[in-house]
């Protein structure tokens, strides 16, 4: 059995949430990384299907399909969040993640666990920033709505 520890060490390839705009042809520099993650939690959440019968004592129930989504806390970097003016204007790195959440962009992600990763398409949502006198940086939730399944590699 191999398990996964997760570094917190400099030099260490931490997780890392990477974001390109689908149906684009994109360079490393035109992603968006997101290296500030204080968390990740990857849901795969199948819906099930209940019924009851007659002659049965409990109910019967089938599984549907899942509801698959990744969310973070996520440190708020104002490259990554606002945008960089400087990549291509068709980019994630371009639109920064209030963009491509507000503008509804299909997005291609991918999150590096260490040894393997996940990867897929959905849309970027829950963004909540905020600040307060006992956390003074500013941390927003952040969620993938994955559309389909993940892919793993």
């Amino acid at each position: 059995m191999t398990t996964n520890y997760i570094q917190s060490a400099a030099g260490v390839n931490n997780p890392i949430l990477t974001l390109t705009i689908t149906g684009t042809t994109s360079t490393t520099a035109t992603n968006l990384l997101i290296p500030t993650l204080q968390d990740v939690t990857i849901s795969n959440a199948n819906n099930v299907f209940s019924w009851t019968q007659l002659n049965e004592s409990a109910a019967l129930q089938v599984a549907t399909i899942a509801n698959n989504s990744i969310s973070s806390n996520i440190v708020v970097e104002t490259t990554t969040f606002f945008g960089d003016s400087t990549a291509s204007n068709w980019s994630a790195a371009y639109k920064g993640l209030i963009g491509l959440s507000t503008n509804k962009t299909k997005v291609n992600f991918s999150i590096n666990l260490g040894t393997k990763s996940l990867s897929g398409v959905g849309y970027v949502t829950g963004l909540a920033p905020k600040v307060t006198a006992d956390q003074p940086v500013w941390l927003t939730p952040i969620t993938i709505a994955v559309s389909g399944e993940y892919t793993v590699a």
